[in-house]
């Protein structure tokens, strides 16, 4: 049996190698046992635990698997009916006042991948100690997990399989009044990139005057057009280019399991994340005049510390995933969330990514204003003052000698100049930052879900964005 670690976001392997149905079931045994342990009050285990899946290669089949083993250490089962948005199984776990949640997906990963994500009571990503917790309850040897069949727990009432999708419609109504963007008419594009997000905009804003167009709708495991779906070029240019032939005002993305968004503007080019992210921010500071801290991840944009002290706020720097910035986000009841992957989660809600939620208030921001999101990018660019300019690179790593090698590198480097700008900061939270001059910043970290070195950057200087990227790559010793 392999050794498993959870990463940034629970675990994820290649299916039929590391990603078999009993390492799924060693996983769960693990979630069982540590639920077990840490629930003080033994009634609570009664509760239940909520258990859903993506689109991808078996999903539904693994996520049996593991509502089995969890019936089988005495937990009750709620087992959604289908593929369901990881936002609405996050809010599923409050609906249901669960004890948490597993979600068999693995996100934007290539299409040989899957995963197995825990979340906790609040719906939100469990910390790391949590996960270290799991971690050291998963067995070593089949014996030592329980089971009891699907079709027996479900004739005992321990397996519950339901609609999650009303609870989350109606859970909408307190975040979001839908209606004048229904009845704005918009041409919406939607990318649901193959998974779990089909459908949920024509459901949510169907029947008026706006006109919802999707594309890459149906189930499809190996996502054609797209390298794997997660909402970033080159995955979207096709989606993108849909939006261009039918003259969208604007083009909504989700990845694979819903929880990230994607903007194309009025001409269907891409709007970054990191800009996404800025729009977010200042739609709730300047439109709905709400206030509350902001909670981002160090590899994100700096445009929000500049919003944070125009508007008063506190600005939380956290590490990468939202393994950190959803208990952040707890912590300071932060007005918002999100990190570089365009995933963002709000107040009110579950402290999740949700990527239906955030496309809505991105077309609402529309509504609102009456600009389009070319005006809306000017209107944040003059509220902070500059306009950021963001890139990032992902370079396989052969093996463990090249890691440490790079990680030796990046230890020791100490640049007092990157790409001609002055280096005021080093931060090494998670992974290794070069705070710069003019606010930017060059980033380089190893992703926690894939053997890959990760080299980002965000600067005012538009022309020394590649020059930057090469310098993180000369960092690591990636590159001479």
């Amino acid at each position: 049996m392999i050794r498993i670690k959870f990463g940034t976001d629970g675990w994820r392997g290649k299916i039929g190698e590391e990603y078999t149905y009993d390492n799924v079931r060693r996983c769960a045994q693990g979630f069982a046992q540590y639920l077990l342990d840490y629930t003080l009050n033994p009634k609570d285990i009664a509760r239940g635990v909520v258990v859903g899946y993506d689109r991808r290669f078996s999903s539904e089949h693994f996520a049996e698997a593991v509502a089995e083993v969890l019936v089988g250490n005495g937990i009750p089962v709620w087992l959604t009916q289908s593929e369901t948005p990881t936002p609405v199984i996050s809010y599923s776990v409050v609906a249901k006042h669960a004890l948490g949640a597993v979600n068999i997906t693995a996100s934007h990963n290539p299409p040989t991948d899957d995963g197995f994500k825990v979340r906790d009571e609040h719906g939100g990503a469990i910390a790391p100690e949590g996960l270290r917790e799991i971690e050291a309850r998963i067995p070593d040897d089949m014996r030592d997990v329980k089971r009891v069949p699907a079709a027996v727990a479900e004739a005992t009432g321990m397996l519950r399989r339901f609609d999650p999708a009303p609870a989350y419609l109606e859970h909408l109504k307190d975040l979001i009044d839908v209606e004048p963007i229904k009845q704005a008419g918009l041409k919406i594009s939607v990318d649901p990139m193959w998974g779990n997000g089909a459908g949920w905009f024509n459901r949510i804003l169907g029947g008026g005057r706006t006109e919802i167009h999707e594309i890459h709708s149906e189930r499809n495991p190996i996502f054609p057009e797209m390298r794997r779906p997660e909402p970033i070029p080159p995955n979207v240019d096709a989606g993108l280019a849909f939006a261009r032939r039918i003259r969208a005002d604007a083009h909504i993305i989700t990845d694979g399991d819903a929880d990230r968004v994607g903007l194309g503007d009025e001409h269907g080019q891409f709007v970054d994340q990191l800009r996404v992210f800025g729009l977010l921010a200042l739609y709730f500071l300047k439109i709905r005049g709400e206030r509350g801290p902001i909670v981002k991840t160090l590899s994100t944009t700096s445009m929000l510390d500049i919003l944070g002290k125009k508007y008063g706020v506190p600005v939380y720097h956290t590490g990468v995933g939202f393994k950190y910035v959803a208990p952040k986000m707890l912590e300071v009841n932060a007005m918002i969330g999100g990190e570089e992957s365009g995933g963002y989660a709000f107040r009110g809600h579950v402290p999740e990514r949700d990527g239906i939620l955030a496309g809505l208030y991105l077309l609402d921001f529309m509504v609102q204003t009456g600009k389009k999101p070319t005006e809306l990018l000017q209107m944040l660019f003059e509220e902070v003052g500059a306009e950021f300019y963001y890139k990032r690179i992902d370079v396989p790593l052969l093996n463990n000698i090249v890691k440490e090698e790079a990680r030796k590198r990046l230890d020791a480097a100490q640049p007092k100049t990157l790409a001609g700008l002055k280096v005021v900061d080093k931060v090494t939270i998670d992974g290794y930052k070069f705070v710069l001059e003019d606010g930017g910043w060059l980033l380089v970290r190893f992703s926690g879900t894939e053997p890959l070195i990760r080299v980002y950057c965000e600067t005012t200087h538009k022309d020394k964005v590649d020059e930057l990227l090469e310098e993180g790559l000369r960092l690591a010793g990636l590159k001479e």
